[in-house]
């Protein structure tokens, strides 16, 4: 089911039909995490954009090959200027472990949480510690080309050089001469040729854990090289998308451009995608700014922004009531409709199996597919296929209520959509509340309440009898009084 497919391209600026180099294939890239510490909201925007755009490739017919890698080396913490502590050094250093306990048990962390979201696992996801040796090899073709230079055993890629010939600044729009007013004098600037110069191999001091031999020196590879070298390797010299945050725009993804440019003499990118920020009070969420909540955070209500806890497929939703590449603000009160919305949608393609076929028909379930198909197909517009999938619950509930009606075929047809769109390609998925274990232990819980509200009532103590109801009815628990006694239930 081949379908037109149009993306924003980052590098033209503009919506684009989506042609693959070797149709029916796509090479699909994406910057994964580098991993330090927990993965936060800010990184879940990334990981469900890029998900649902594997998803809907391969529901449109396209073979994809998705690498999303693991940076555990070589990120330090200045990204423009390319120098301090290398973070997960960092983190290992504070924590006293080797640095890849840390790459292990952040890495672990990371799976578990994009698993609980829904993420599906990418076909490959190389390491950067993984591919030192590939790294060192496109060092060596960019010095070959006579684009990068070695100094005391570092290695730097020549951008003055390649501004003049290629130009700079093609995906971020940024103009170099601009730059070197706002750049700072910093140590490792000082042995370069052109202070805009970033590494692809960096000399490791005596202090630095990490470090690998190498023609030049006992070090690193550059954080930007990593991306280029696994690219290649697994897609190609020339490959179809390339995704991430649009916060790696620049350096990052600049950087990234021109040294796979020179090395093979064309853009290795067809299509470049990035997805928008979440925000905290108009604030970019990032761990380097201390304004993040981790997915566990969210999860478990334990973080003084958050007025309860919110399930991972309420996040997921939230993520999907806006295009990518719009702003986020983080809000309780956008969770909390996420939530509402979420249990609608999800209760409505529960009703399907208990709709009742007749001769006829007066919904047109055809025109929400196609519509739906359109929305998806126009750069992944997943609040517009939303609104679609809301206008097929509300045909849903009119049948269900005998105020419309739908024959067998078309029953059919809506139950293949709402499953195709719903779950295959939004990846969303029905919740159990709790487990049964802690519906067993909630359920001695409420009966002791009620028990003794029970007493109450015996004793004609109104007031603890109701003040309990109430206060049970408050929290989402609904009393039902029987003339056996009573029973509850979670209220909607």
């Amino acid at each position: 089911m081949q379908r037109d497919l149009f993306l924003y391209n980052t590098l033209t600026r503009k919506k684009e039909k989506f042609t693959p180099i070797t149709p029916p294939y796509v090479g699909l890239y994406v910057c994964g995490p580098t991993v330090y510490s927990d993965p936060h909201l800010g990184h879940a925007r990334p990981a469900v954009t890029y998900d649902v755009l594997f998803r809907y490739l391969k529901h449109i017919g396209y073979k994809v090959r998705y690498v999303r890698n693991i940076t555990d080396v070589g990120h330090l913490e200045d990204e423009i200027s390319g120098e301090g502590e290398d973070r997960i050094q960092k983190k290992a250093r504070l924590e006293q472990l080797e640095p890849m306990e840390v790459v292990q048990y952040y890495t672990d962390r990371y799976h578990f949480f994009m698993d609980k979201l829904g993420i599906l696992h990418p076909s490959i996801e190389p390491h950067a510690s993984g591919h030192i040796i590939e790294q060192q090899n496109l060092a060596k073709a960019i010095m070959d080309k006579g684009y990068a230079y070695e100094v005391n055993g570092s290695v730097y890629f020549d951008l003055e050089k390649y501004n003049k010939t290629y130009g700079y600044g093609k995906l971020s729009g940024r103009n170099p001469e601009e730059m070197l007013s706002n750049t700072r004098d910093l140590e490792g600037q000082r042995e370069k040729r052109y202070p805009l110069d970033f590494a692809l191999w960096k000399k490791a001091d005596a202090t630095h854990l990490m470090h690998w031999p190498s023609d030049w020196s006992e070090g690193f590879p550059g954080w930007h090289l990593e991306c280029s070298a696994m690219g290649m390797k697994y897609l190609g010299e020339q490959f179809d998308i390339h995704g991430g945050g649009m916060d790696l725009i620049f350096p990052h993804h600049e950087c990234e451009l021109a040294q796979s440019t020179v090395a093979t003499g064309k853009p290795h990118v067809r299509y470049w995608m990035h997805n928008n920020m979440i925000t905290i009070n108009g604030q970019k969420m990032a761990r380097s700014k201390n304004n993040f909540i981790t997915l566990e955070e969210l999860f478990s209500g334990k973080h003084e922004l958050l007025e309860r806890a919110y399930s991972p497929m309420t996040i997921r939703f939230y993520m999907l009531q806006a295009h990518y590449t719009s702003q986020v603000d983080f809000s309780n009160d956008a969770l909390k409709a996420a939530e509402q919305g979420l249990n609608r949608l999800l209760k409505g393609v529960s009703l399907i199996g208990k709709l009742i076929p007749s001769s006829e028909s007066t919904a047109d379930i055809q025109k929400q597919i196609d519509d739906a198909y359109t929305a998806m197909s126009d750069d992944l517009n997943t609040p517009i296929v939303l609104s679609h999938l809301f206008e097929a619950v509300k045909i849903i509930h009119l049948v269900n209520e005998g105020k419309a009606k739908l024959m067998d075929k078309d029953l059919t047809l809506l139950k293949d959509f709402m499953q195709a769109f719903v779950f295959d390609l939004l990846g969303l998925k029905t919740e159990e509340p709790a487990s049964s274990q802690h519906r067993e232990l909630l359920d001695k819980l409420i009966s002791i309440l009620l028990q003794q509200r029970q007493e109450a009532k015996l004793r004609k103590d109104y007031a603890t009898s109701d003040s309990i109801r109430n206060q049970l009815v408050a929290i989402g628990i609904a009393v039902n009084d029987t003339k056996d006694g009573f029973n509850w239930e979670i209220s909607d």
